[in-house]
């Protein structure tokens, strides 16, 4: 049998992450304006000509850089809800989703803080609107736990910023969070102080129910403990 080919578009996509990760270093340890795109090359382990085969200038270099984790939050979210029926559950899954992509992306997080400025107008746009058709993903399951009474009438736009940045407050501050806890954990304190002001009544008695099903960290250890009495 002969060896198939390998997709070309999925062959380009990989060969993009790969030199665009070499940029997020580059542009993380120097500051994008001092980066060049020889330095990139470098890092890379690829010809100049290369990088340019794939991205026009250093500029949308830097673009795709910083959507690609928009991206990620768009692809994990609504595969780590998908089937779950129960809108607190899916909420909590919503929420440790956007946690995970963050902690693969500290060094771009932190870049996108530091450099959107440095984008043209018109793919500082584009990020914005990425930025809002992700926090979408979270604030309509937001929307339907206020709806079924499990959440109070809460302004959902700002609820769900409170998310956003607690979950980028990970990678800004990596320096202390990263040694003393897993990023499950980090995710579960905040999920914690976010639902306690935010659960009513009957929101609070569902969420001990299905309390396993949302702080993940607990869940595991409760999973260890009961294979360690098993064995």
């Amino acid at each position: 049998m002969g060896r198939s080919k390998a997709d070309p578009a999925l062959l380009a996509e990989r060969r993009r992450l790969q030199i665009s990760n070499a940029a997020i270093k580059c542009f993380s340890k120097n500051g994008y304006h001092p980066t060049t795109i020889r330095d990139v090359a470098e890092e890379a382990g690829v010809s100049i000509g290369m990088i340019y085969q794939y991205f026009s200038d250093k500029e949308e270099l830097l673009y795709y850089s910083l959507s690609a984790v928009l991206n990620g939050y768009r692809a994990e979210i609504p595969a780590a809800t998908k089937g779950i029926v129960d809108p607190l559950s899916r909420f909590c899954q919503a929420v440790h989703a956007y946690g995970r992509v963050q902690a693969r992306s500290v060094d771009a997080t932190t870049l996108t803080y530091r450099e959107t400025k440095s984008l043209t107008r018109a793919h500082r746009d584009t990020l914005k609107q990425l930025e809002l058709d992700t926090n979408e993903l979270i604030a309509s399951i937001v929307r339907e736990c206020v709806d079924l009474g499990l959440f109070s009438d809460i302004d959902v736009e700002t609820f769900t910023y409170q998310i956003v940045l607690h979950s980028h407050a990970w990678s800004l501050k990596s320096w202390n969070f990263a040694g003393r806890m897993t990023i499950e954990e980090y995710v579960d304190r905040g999920l914690r102080l976010l639902l306690k002001a935010v659960l009513t009544g009957r929101g609070e008695r569902h969420f001990q129910e299905i309390r396993g099903d949302c702080l993940l960290s607990e869940r595991t250890s409760l999973l260890e403990t009961k294979a360690a009495v098993a064995r």
